[in-house]
């Protein structure tokens, strides 16, 4: 087994060596190495391609690329606003109708008719009495009348239209 420890440490060792060696080379090399004198032509090659960056003064034309270059903000897009709203109106309506299924069932509980539902306790808030429970759900669809509320705020801000928000 040291064997092979020691095998993998000596190769360790000579390609740390073999890389800094040629580093050098590299670096002595290009000291050595006379000036080179770019023409406008190149330069503008290299610059289309995105490998330099020309300081100076600009020709009155921007070109393409640069216009291309910024970077994508979600609060600037409509459609980012549409899709936050629909996936928060669903989550609205399905606590809604959760609350109502649940205010039914303890009506039915109440009058002593037959319940067919209840409510899933397990997302973290439990209900000591039923009062409770729908306590629990109005709470719930309150939060996320609030976000809905905090997405719409957020859209008149960055100049949204406020049908992007419905999907229009």
């Amino acid at each position: 087994m040291t064997r092979y420890l020691h095998a993998a440490v000596t190769l360790g060792l000579f390609s740390v060596a073999i890389t800094s060696c040629a580093a050098e080379r590299q670096r002595s090399e290009s000291d050595t190495q006379h000036a080179v004198v770019w023409t406008n032509d190149e330069l503008q090659k290299l610059h289309d391609l995105g490998l330099i960056s020309i300081v100076g003064a600009m020709s009155e034309e921007m070109p393409e690329s640069a216009s291309l270059r910024q970077p994508y903000v979600k609060t600037d897009d409509p459609g980012w606003y549409a899709a936050e709203a629909a996936k928060l109106r669903d989550q609205l309506e399905h606590r809604q109708a959760e609350l109502s299924r649940y205010q039914q069932a303890l009506e039915d509980a109440q009058s002593l008719r037959n319940t067919t539902g209840g409510i899933n306790l397990d997302e973290g808030d439990i209900a000591i009495t039923p009062e409770a429970g729908i306590e629990i759900l109005r709470q719930r669809a309150t939060e996320t009348q609030t976000e809905l509320d905090a997405l719409d705020d957020l859209a008149r801000r960055n100049g949204i239209p406020p049908g992007a928000l419905r999907g229009q």
